[in-house]
Formats: C-alpha cells, sequence, structure tokens
C-alpha cells in the first residue's frame, strides 16, 4: 500500500518538522511579535497623553512604595526635594540616538522623606570612553518636572562598581533603582524618573521615543503566514505521494533495485550484463538481416 511511506522514518521525521516549525509560528512567535506590537501602542498612547497633560505631583500617580506599570510609565510628575550627589551612579554603555553615551544618576530626597532616583540626562563620553566632567546637581530644595520610568533589569544581576577604569566613580550596566538602593544603601522607591528639558540639575536632556507602531503586526501576520505555508506544503507532498510516481516511492524502488544488486555475487551480475550485451547484438544482427532482404524481394 502506498501509505506505508507514511511510517518511513525520513517522513516521520519530515512530519515533527514541520509541526515544530508552525507550532512556533502559530504559538510563540506571532504572539510575541503581538505582545511586543501591544507594548509598542501603549508606550505611544502614553508617551502622547503626556505631551498634552500638565505634571502632576508624583504622590498623585504613584503611591509611595508602589512600582511604576505600562499605564503609569512616561507620565509627567513634579518632584520636590534635595538631590543627594554623594550617592550618584554613572550609567555605562548607554545609546543615545546611535551615539553611546553616559546616563548620570542622583538619588533625592524628597520634602516627604522618600527618596527617589533622578535620571539627570546623558554626557557623551570624553576621550578613551572615559565619562567626561559634568556639572554637579544644585544644593538645597529644587523643584523638578520628570517622566515616570519602569526600572530596567540586568540580566547578569551586576551591581555597581567603582575601579582604576572608572576613576573611582561608581557606574553601573542598567538603570535600575536597586542597583543604585544597593550601592548607596538609601531605601529608593522602585523605578526612576526621567528629567525634563530645562529642570534643576539637568544635563542632556534624553530624547523621548519615536510615535510609530514599529513593524511587530507585519511580523506577526508574517510568522502565521510561514506557519500556514509548511502546513500547506506538508498536504502538497503527502497528496503527491499518495500517487503514482511519488519521488518517495522512486528512491524505494531505486533503493530495492541498488540492495538487490548488492546481494548478487561477481559472477551473477557479469552474465546478467554479458546476457544484456548478447540480446542487443542479436536484434542488431536481425535488423541487418531484414535491411538485405529487402532490396531483393523487390528486383
Amino acid at each position: 500500500m502506498r501509505w506505508k511511506f507514511l511510517l518511513r522514518p525520513s517522513w516521520l521525521a519530515l512530519v515533527a518538522g514541520v509541526l515544530v516549525f508552525a507550532f512556533a509560528c502559530f504559538y510563540l512567535l506571532s504572539p510575541w511579535q503581538f505582545s511586543r506590537n501591544s507594548e509598542r501602542e501603549a508606550q505611544n498612547s502614553a508617551l502622547q497623553a503626556s505631551m498634552t497633560a500638565d505634571p502632576r505631583p508624583l504622590d498623585s500617580v504613584l503611591a509611595p512604595g508602589v512600582a511604576p506599570d505600562s499605564k503609569t510609565e512616561w507620565t509627567r510628575v513634579t518632584v520636590t526635594g534635595t538631590y543627594l550627589p554623594e550617592h550618584e551612579v554613572v550609567a555605562r554603555l548607554r545609546t543615545v540616538q546611535g551615539e553611546p553615551a553616559f546616563e548620570v544618576l542622583t538619588p533625592m530626597r524628597t520634602t516627604d522623606g522618600q527618596v527617589v532616583l533622578i535620571d539627570r540626562g546623558y554626557e557623551k563620553p570624553a576621550d578613551h570612553g572615559a565619562v567626561p566632567p559634568y556639572a554637579a546637581p544644585p544644593t538645597g530644595t529644587v523643584t523638578v518636572v520628570a517622566r515616570i520610568r519602569q526600572d530596567e533589569t540586568d540580566p547578569k544581576n551586576r551591581d555597581a562598581f567603582a575601579d582604576a577604569s572608572t576613576g573611582g566613580k561608581l557606574q553601573a550596566y542598567d538603570v535600575d533603582s536597586r542597583v543604585v538602593a544597593k550601592s548607596s544603601g538609601l531605601d529608593i522607591r522602585p523605578g526612576y524618573f526621567q528629567l525634563d528639558q530645562d529642570q534643576p540639575g539637568g544635563l542632556n536632556a534624553l530624547p523621548l521615543p519615536q510615535l510609530d507602531s514599529g513593524p511587530f503586526f507585519s511580523y506577526a501576520l508574517q510568522w502565521i503566514a510561514f506557519g500556514v505555508m509548511a502546513i500547506a506544503g506538508l498536504l502538497y507532498f503527502t497528496i503527491r505521494e499518495l500517487k503514482p510516481g511519488g519521488v518517495l516511492a522512486e528512491m524505494g524502488d531505486r533503493a530495492k533495485e541498488k540492495r538487490a544488486r548488492k546481494r548478487k555475487s561477481v559472477a551473477q551480475i557479469l552474465a546478467e550484463d554479458e546476457a544484456i550485451e548478447a540480446e542487443a547484438s542479436a536484434e542488431t544482427g536481425s535488423e541487418a538481416e531484414r535491411s538485405a532482404g529487402e532490396p531483393a524481394q523487390r528486383s
């Protein structure tokens, strides 16, 4: 029966590979791109709303100790307090508009006793990639306008460090209030606050993300299409193999012939080849006799 090819190891491997690929397309890759599209849409909505809304006091947006989420991120708030430059940390290996940069993170003690982490902005590297000199934050009580941001997470969970390469200045691999809290010993509330332009203690203000949806939705549709094409291709070749002249059937016939020839002795193979040659010679001789006899009959 032609259905037997479905049990061949090569065919089973092909089916398994196609099904795994299709599963990944439908349940892993396309949902991942859809989720990224949703995140981008939420970010764009929050950014657009923050551009027209007036800044509000921090505690009216986030209760003390509450971490920011996607609903509160990018909201503009006012924070009043005093900078704590002795606990400052510089975030290294940053990129701003395609250029390398450092971001300066300075804790601030608010007038109600909380400690928040302020991202004062960025500075471009000096010679040999060193941190350039930058302005110290103002002393005394100030009020700043900043955007709420969620903490970043370093996959390697590296702490802030200071050595000869940093000139004794604490540096970190991400912008994370937990890292600064650990290095300073301060009880810093979750999240951090990115200063707007022209704020007390501000450096070069970080640019806002562009308001575009990105390619994630089209990528998700492409992964779905790839999964459908894989299943359709498998069905096509299955039907093709069920019909006479299937590739696998032809390959199986050739394999059987090779195995049969391998089982024969050399003498048998030579005898078969000689018999085939003799038969071909006999047919050639008969054709020659017929050709010679035809003119005689006509005369």
